[in-house]
C-alpha cells in the first residue's frame, strides 16, 4: 500500500530473492521512462522501495505520481 508522507508517494515491495525484484525494477523502469516520470528508489536484496514526488513543482506529490503508483501496482 502506498504511503503520502514528507511530500512522497512511499512503498516497499517484496519479492522472492534478488532476480525478482531486479526484474520488477527493470519493469518499473520502463514505465517511467514511458511517463517521463522517475522514482526515487532503492533494493536491498529482496525488497525494492519506491519513492514518488513531481521536482517540477517543488517535490509536492500530484496526479503524475499516483497515475505511475497505479502503473507500478499493475505490475504485482
Amino acid at each position: 500500500m502506498w504511503k503520502e508522507e514528507d511530500n512522497k508517494l512511499k512503498r516497499t515491495f517484496k519479492f522472492a530473492d534478488f532476480q525478482e525484484a531486479f526484474a520488477f525494477m527493470t519493469r518499473v523502469a520502463f514505465l517511467a521512462e514511458a511517463a517521463q516520470h522517475h522514482p526515487n528508489w532503492s533494493n536491498v536484496y529482496n525488497q525494492v522501495t519506491i519513492e514518488l514526488t513531481t521536482h517540477d513543482v517543488g517535490n509536492k506529490v500530484t496526479e503524475k505520481d499516483y497515475s505511475l503508483a497505479k502503473a507500478i501496482d499493475s505490475l504485482v
